[in-house]
């Protein structure tokens, strides 16, 4: 399935649509449940992984430091000796 996250919930939504009507034909009603089946395991994949991603980044980044006025601590930019500033 090719299909971003935010394609593949936009179709989910078209599918609702016309069940909801309760003018589409059994047939079609089970192919556009089977479709939506897979667009919402499909949905919960990317958002299991996305997930598990923001989880990641948060444990790896250093611990955050906050100075007097519990604002978070800085440093200065450290620019290599060999990169000029440009003006």
């Amino acid at each position: 399935m090719d299909h971003t996250f935010e394609s593949a919930f936009e179709r989910l939504e078209q599918i609702l649509e016309k069940m909801n009507t309760g003018k589409t034909p059994l047939d079609e009603s089970l192919k556009l449940f089977e479709e939506a089946d897979q667009l919402i395991r499909h949905c919960s994949q990317k958002l299991t992984f996305a997930e598990q991603k923001v989880e990641t980044l948060i444990k790896n980044r250093s611990e955050l430091v906050l100075d007097d006025q519990q604002k978070p601590k800085t440093q200065p930019f450290a620019r290599p000796a060999s990169q000029p500033v440009s003006q």
